[in-house]
């Protein structure tokens, strides 16, 4: 798989893996519990290799200080004002304070990974330090995880491509709570434009992340 840089350095970017989608027990706009626990696997999976493997894990988490930063948005005030649409909850959605604005426990390592906690729009880019903390670690591949598949992760993923990242969704790691048919455009989306549409194991087993030798003793 040609990743189009020479010399790549990857960093894991895991998108709102938090409880406010993925624990059923507060999650204001959540996946459907099926997906949550697949999404959960096989985040887990991957982010155990990651370490193994010393690529960073940076988490991006939305946080909002108050609803007036989410109703700002005028596409979003229209979401809250349809009970039909699957995103009606998007005015009381990770408000800072809320149990949902953690990242999933069993996803989030404190002793390695790195917590971006500031994302308020689907551009993981915009209104945050993540370029600044990609840029400090001389990363120029971003391995992309997380929900939702057509907003959050297709957004992030076109962000980085505009900023010359080389990047690889990793397919069997991203979901949304909109639906599969979405979730498939995403991707389809992402693969024809953007980046690399992957599944775990053809990333894990990429020469550019294998470590390198060990000199002869």
């Amino acid at each position: 798989m040609n990743l189009g840089v020479s010399q790549p350095k990857a960093a894991v970017v895991a998108i709102d893996l938090h409880r406010g989608h993925l624990d059923m027990a507060v999650a204001t706009m959540p996946t459907s519990p099926e997906v949550a626990k697949q999404v959960i696997a096989a985040n887990l999976r991957l982010f155990t290799w990651a370490r193994g493997a010393g690529i960073p894990v940076i988490h991006v988490m939305t946080q909002y200080r108050d609803a007036a930063e989410i109703a700002c948005n005028p596409f979003w005030r229209t979401r809250a004002e349809d009970p039909t649409a699957t995103r009606k909850n998007v005015l009381r959605h990770n408000v800072a304070g809320m149990p949902g604005v953690e990242v999933m426990p069993e996803l989030f390592d404190a002793s390695c990974d790195l917590l971006v906690a500031t994302k308020k729009r689907y551009d993981c880019f915009i209104g945050t330090d993540l370029e600044f903390t990609l840029r400090a670690h001389g990363i120029n591949v971003l391995i992309i995880t997380g929900v939702n598949t057509n907003s959050c992760v297709l957004a992030t993923t076109t962000a980085a491509n505009v900023r010359d990242y080389s990047v690889i969704v990793a397919k069997d790691c991203v979901e949304t709570m909109d639906g599969p048919a979405l979730h498939e455009a995403g991707l389809l989306c992402i693969a024809t434009a953007f980046g690399i549409v992957a599944d775990t194991n053809t990333i894990m087993t990429l020469p550019a992340f294998a470590p390198p030798p060990q000199p002869a003793a």
